[in-house]
């Protein structure tokens, strides 16, 4: 574990995946990779998963979520109003028009239907193998979470975000497995099975 502060550490950690992804590109798969295999055999194609739009040097799911749609399966993104309430979800397909959340990040039109994701892929500053996720600080992703306990929590990130150990406070929602440009990672405490 790390004396340092979840600030500090965003800092570092904003600053690795920056020079990390200046050379490498933040594309985190192309769609039709083997490296997308275990988030695919553990999705059934009545599932409806979640992703986001990246924003600077995220890892891009963009590759991850054209597969998922060309297989016909249900799409959302995250969705917050103007009065900066709780992060909701609204379904999204490719190409569907996006608007400018209040919090900076692309989201879906406000007439996009509610939906309610059975997965999500979540973006992250940094995270270690016990499933704890560094995020922005803002705690929508931690909100928005513990009112769905039953979505599967797939973190996103570069393996250069990896830290020994972070800190955990009482609301933060550990993730179910971390999927990066390396390597699939499911933390000892993952509701995910085989």
């Amino acid at each position: 574990m790390t004396d340092m502060t979840k600030a500090d550490l965003r800092k570092q950690a904003r600053a690795k995946r920056r020079d990390f992804a200046r050379t490498r590109g933040t594309a985190l798969f192309p769609p039709d990779t083997a490296s997308l295999r275990p988030l695919t055999d553990l999705l059934s194609p009545s599932l409806c998963l979640a992703g986001y739009v990246a924003m600077g040097s995220e890892a891009d799911p963009a590759g991850v979520l054209a597969q998922w749609h060309q297989c016909h399966h249900p799409l959302a993104l995250p969705w917050i109003g103007p009065d900066a309430g709780p992060m909701l979800f609204r379904q999204w397909l490719p190409g569907d028009p996006l608007e400018m959340a209040a919090a900076g990040f692309a989201q879906p039109l406000i007439a996009a239907p509610l939906a309610r994701p059975d997965a999500l892929l979540i973006p992250l500053l940094g995270f270690d193998r016990a499933g704890n996720r560094l995020g922005q600080g803002a705690g929508y992703y931690d909100r928005a979470l513990a009112q769905m306990p039953h979505a599967l929590r797939i973190g996103l990130g570069w393996s250069v975000q990896e830290f020994a150990g972070l800190p955990a406070d009482p609301w933060d929602m550990p993730l179910d497995a971390i999927l990066t440009e390396a390597e699939w990672i499911t933390p000892p405490s993952s509701r995910i099975t085989a």
